[in-house]
């Protein structure tokens, strides 16, 4: 599918001309704190394949409240607040949520359903798409690119 695909705000952008790694509809609690969405598209890439121009206008906090010293920082505008991307501290992934983060969500396809946990009450989904309690089983952390 090698495609530009772009995103961010007026201050701060982002793209890349490489495929995500992952694509998924996540269902956990995190994101779901993070995002007010019951559920929510994620977009892995390496994390060398998310170009972001204007560094320096990101503001960056944790992206899960309850593992503040976790990997993942939630990116925001230091100008406007919108949320950029997901940046990963160990630089193996960078992850875009397409239809907060300015991508075209029909570019970037969710592949399965990841975190389904069926005690949270949800119906288990009926799309077709495979439904993992975590990512699917044959995904790989990248190694750190630094």
């Amino acid at each position: 599918m090698k495609q530009m695909l772009s995103g961010g705000c007026d201050h701060v952008h982002t793209h890349s001309h490489n495929d995500p790694i992952d694509n998924h509809t996540c269902h956990c609690s995190v994101c779901k704190s993070v995002t007010g969405q019951d559920t929510t598209h994620v977009c892995f890439f390496n994390y060398d394949d998310i170009h972001v121009e204007n560094m320096k206008g990101l503001k960056r906090q944790p992206f899960n409240a309850k593992n503040p010293d976790g990997p993942l920082e939630l990116c925001t505008c230091a100008a406007c607040g919108a949320p950029i991307m997901l940046d990963d501290k160990q630089k193996r992934i960078r992850a875009i949520v397409p239809n907060l983060m300015g991508y075209d969500a029909a570019k970037l396809p969710a592949t399965y359903h990841a975190f389904y946990d069926p005690s949270a009450g949800a119906p288990k989904p009926k799309d077709g798409r495979p439904v993992y309690e975590g990512l699917r089983p044959d995904f790989v952390w990248p190694a750190s690119s630094a």
